[in-house]
């Protein structure tokens, strides 16, 4: 037989989902994998009832029109900018999709695209993917800052991208105003584009503020936008996302999209229509939420005595295990879930460099589960330095 495709030579299986999978066999509280263990909105789901009264065939390719005037709307009050539904969205299977349409939407086989590093796994295999190469450049703990003549050097190697996930996962760093005006002279200062991962744009701890990098000038005409519902509708298995850019790249986005999935699913999408018009009021209560979790989950780790990096958005948190003296941080974490019974993600599936003191725990999960999950960490240490 002819050998396969050498293009996933250097791939695993997804080390997150892998360790959903672990923590599954061994009963652990699964803090790995991000989703909320609690329900969708409930005006979603009534209307997701509605079953008879929704489509069921193919919506128009690029996504059903009540759905992308419903989202233009919303993301134009945000972003600051007139968004033009028939022409500068696209409507995706998740940002998944998303990213990867815009990657190949921006890159020909041999270009070169720089990604932060650390980053969530699917961005290193979308590059390769795509063709293009990856670069990476550091993202520096304990804050997570980024050194501009380091991130200069990737553009003068030729990357024509940067991909950017604001607020990051897995690090909840939330980028600033100056550190995104400093990305945003680069890319035009070396005619390159920035790819975003913005999918928890709702999710900004006080004092830090969220800002869109296509919002800021000169950037609009070279920002592809990505992300999805998932997130803020606390709906991950819908597999809702989006595109928003300028035409010109929107009308290749489409012929990308078109030829990976054809269209996102159509019932899914009617009723989510419901949650883009929610009022204001909506996305204060979810931050409000997550806030409370945060504070929940990070105030037992504190009272455990587990050091870790305070994220600013999202809901991850990066644990530090250096004191149990693990050079494997995928084997401690198969330890953490079936010994301690809490499952976590190794940081070094999100690092280019030589990381392994470093796990990625989240929170988007119900007050009664995250007690537990801090209850088995209470013996985290008399379990694991046995």
């Amino acid at each position: 037989m002819q050998n396969l495709s050498s293009r996933t030579a250097g791939f695993t299986d997804s080390v997150i989902r892998r360790m959903t999978r672990i923590s599954g066999q061994y009963g652990a509280v699964n803090l790995s994998q991000g989703f909320p263990d609690f329900d969708p909105p409930k005006e979603l789901l009534d209307r997701l009832a509605e079953v008879s009264s929704l489509p069921h065939q193919y919506s128009i390719t690029w996504g059903a029109q009540n759905f992308r005037e419903a989202l233009a709307e919303k993301q134009s009050k945000l972003m600051g900018f007139s968004i033009d539904p028939n022409k500068e969205i696209v409507v995706t299977c998740g940002s998944t999709e998303a990213m990867m349409a815009a990657m190949l939407t921006v890159c020909n086989p041999g270009d070169k695209v720089a990604v932060f590093s650390p980053f969530y796994e699917n961005y290193g295999a979308d590059a390769i993917l795509s063709g293009a190469q990856p670069i990476y450049v550091p993202l520096r703990p304990p804050a997570f800052d980024f050194d501009p003549d380091e991130l200069e050097a990737a553009f003068k190697q030729g990357a024509k991208a940067l991909i950017l996930c604001n607020p990051s996962n897995p690090t909840g760093k939330v980028f600033t105003h100056d550190e995104l005006t400093v990305i945003a002279e680069l890319a035009k200062k070396h005619d390159a584009y920035v790819i975003t991962d913005e999918v928890y744009e709702h999710i900004v701890y006080a004092p830090h503020k969220h800002t869109y990098i296509a919002s800021l000038p000169g950037m609009r005409e070279r920002t592809i936008s990505c992300s999805s519902l998932s997130k803020t509708y606390s709906i991950t298995g819908w597999r809702l996302g989006y595109i928003i850019a300028p035409p010109e790249i929107i009308d290749v986005a489409r012929k990308v999209h078109d030829f990976l999935t054809v269209g996102a699913a159509a019932p899914l999408q009617e009723a989510a229509v419901v949650g883009l018009r929610f009022p204001q009021s909506y996305y204060d209560g979810l931050l409000k939420t997550y806030t409370a979790k945060r504070d929940l989950f990070l105030d037992g780790l504190r009272q455990i005595g587990l050091p870790f990096t305070e994220p600013q958005g999202a809901y991850y948190v990066m644990l530090d295990i250096s004191e149990f003296e693990s050079d494997n941080d995928l084997e401690f974490c198969e330890r953490l879930a079936e010994k301690v019974g809490v499952g976590a993600v190794p940081g070094s599936s999100f690092f280019r460099e030589p990381v392994n003191h470093l796990i990625r725990l989240h929170f988007a999960k119900t007050e009664a589960t995250l007690t537990e999950a801090l209850n088995r960490l209470q013996g985290i240490r008399k379990i694991l330095t046995l």
